[in-house]
């Protein structure tokens, strides 16, 4: 498989009252094969826009998103996405909602339930096939939103802040288990966080996004080795830098 490229991405809304609102503006980005990319900006600056965009659940206004040579023109199986929300079936147990993708494709029962239990104990949950959501704690539920959009075998998988929601204890085990997983499945990820410290911990390259319209300010290339130490002076460096480059008014992030 090869990198994704977009070139030129734009997307604009036409408002209500008639006024023409660009949310993303002329982002151009080659993210290579197993990188994890994190995207760091201020609220409304489009990030999730752009997450909708290369996932092929919104078009672009102009420019275009190309995986492996193909164009990205609507939802494809080499995509996966997990949302904050969970996005979980409260009616199916842990085991179907993993493997409702899989029902989707055709996938016979017997196949697709090895998969999902594949997928399942990946995340640490293969005791909890049999629960629902209703039973499990945030941290849980977003195991099993992984498992799911796992279990497809996304060549790429895009997360809109999918740890925003959880405590810091839950959220810091996540990130550690995600890298896990990252390292496991080789699939290359494109992180939206609001989190300095969380891009800092988890990237291979930072993008920091200006306000609406969303664009690139600045690509920050994260060279610490894995596992990393918050408490490192290293650490704390990086983060100083990427703290200084957001404050800087051509981000204007504030």
């Amino acid at each position: 498989m090869g990198d994704l490229v977009i070139r030129n991405l734009t997307r604009s809304f036409v408002r209500d009252d008639g006024e023409l609102l660009t949310a993303v503006e002329n982002i151009n980005l080659t993210i290579r094969q197993e990188e994890f990319i994190c995207v760091l900006g201020p609220s409304g600056c489009g990030k999730t826009t752009f997450l909708r965009m290369v996932a092929g659940l919104d078009q672009a206004t102009s420019g275009e998103i190309i995986l492996d040579g193909e164009e990205i023109r609507g939802p494809n199986p080499k995509i996966g996405i997990v949302f904050q929300e969970y996005s979980l079936f409260p009616w199916r147990n842990v085991i179907d909602n993993v493997a409702f993708g899989l029902e989707m494709q055709g996938i016979e029962r017997e196949e697709r339930y090895r998969i999902a239990d594949q997928y399942l104990d990946l995340v640490g949950l293969s005791q909890f096939r049999a629960s629902y959501p209703s039973e499990l704690s945030g941290g849980m539920k977003q195991r099993v939103a992984v498992a799911r959009a796992l279990a497809l075998d996304p060549v790429v998988l895009l997360m809109d802040e999918p740890f925003g929601a959880l405590d810091a204890q839950t959220r810091n085990l996540l990130q550690k288990e995600l890298l896990e997983i990252w390292e496991k499945t080789k699939k290359t990820i494109i992180f939206v966080t609001h989190s300095v410290d969380e891009a800092v911990f988890l990237g291979d390259r930072l993008i920091v996004l200006t306000s609406r319209p969303g664009s690139i300010c600045e690509i920050v290339t994260i060279d610490l080795d894995r596992p990393r130490n918050r408490t490192s002076i290293e650490f704390a460096k990086v983060r100083r830098q990427v703290l200084d480059l957001i404050a800087q008014p051509k981000c204007s992030l504030q």
